[in-house]
């Protein structure tokens, strides 16, 4: 298990840790991912996926704040990810899964309410 923790000056921080689930990483994020802190959160993402897991679930239960930097951070590890790897997002509240679902990455990387869902589909 790895983590990274990134707090800015203006006091916006971004946690994330990675654990292993069998064949599947999981990113386990907490804070604000704006365009201060998705740097740190696109490296923890494209980290994940340097050793081609099968999964990569990256889990935004604990995440307070998901802007357009965020989500430009996902695009960048889906196509990262191509197929070799299934990207799936935990994304149970309206902070994350709105905007995924009015930007339409919904269609392009499936949300779960949950991460055991997530795990097992």
């Amino acid at each position: 298990m790895s983590s990274a923790h990134t707090e800015p000056p203006n006091g916006q921080a971004v946690h994330v840790t990675t654990e292993m689930q069998g064949a599947a990483v999981v990113l386990v994020v907490a804070g604000d991912i704006d365009m201060v802190t998705a740097p740190e959160f696109e490296k923890a993402l494209l980290a994940a996926l340097r050793d081609r897991p099968e999964v990569l679930v990256v889990d935004l239960s604990a995440v307070e704040f998901l802007g357009s930097a965020g989500l430009t951070a996902l695009v960048t590890a889906r196509q990262e990810a191509g197929s070799d790897t299934a990207l799936r997002v935990v994304a149970e509240s309206s902070t994350t899964a709105r905007p995924l679902q009015l930007t339409g990455l919904d269609q392009e990387i499936p949300l779960y309410r949950t991460r055991e869902e997530a795990l097992t589909s």
